[in-house]
């Protein structure tokens, strides 16, 4: 592997490594229902103010929870694709 290509390939590595450490924090509900997603599109936690929530309407827990999810995932890729971005067109001559 030439020079140029190790290089692009550790560049690569570094941004994955950052990612797993950005989070992204997203609520539904009014704060009924908080998810953090990793850069990675990997869900970091779900939590639930069961103070806001009526046990009565699942349905609109689950909702939020979509909505939260969705999001969350939404905004990750957001942040992974502006890292990644300036490295991609690098990775043509990887031979990937």
């Amino acid at each position: 592997m030439a020079f140029d290509q190790v290089k692009m390939l550790n560049k690569l590595r570094k941004a994955q490594s950052d990612l797993k450490k950005e989070i992204v924090e997203v609520e539904a509900g009014d704060g009924a229902v908080v998810v953090q997603v990793t850069g990675e599109l990997k869900i970091k936690s779900v939590k639930i103010d069961p103070e806001q929530v009526d046990l009565e309407d699942i349905a609109e827990l689950e909702h939020w929870i979509e909505i939260a999810v969705r999001d969350g995932l939404a905004k990750a890729q957001e942040i992974a694709a502006e890292k990644m971005k300036p490295l991609m067109g690098g990775l043509g001559s990887l031979g990937l």
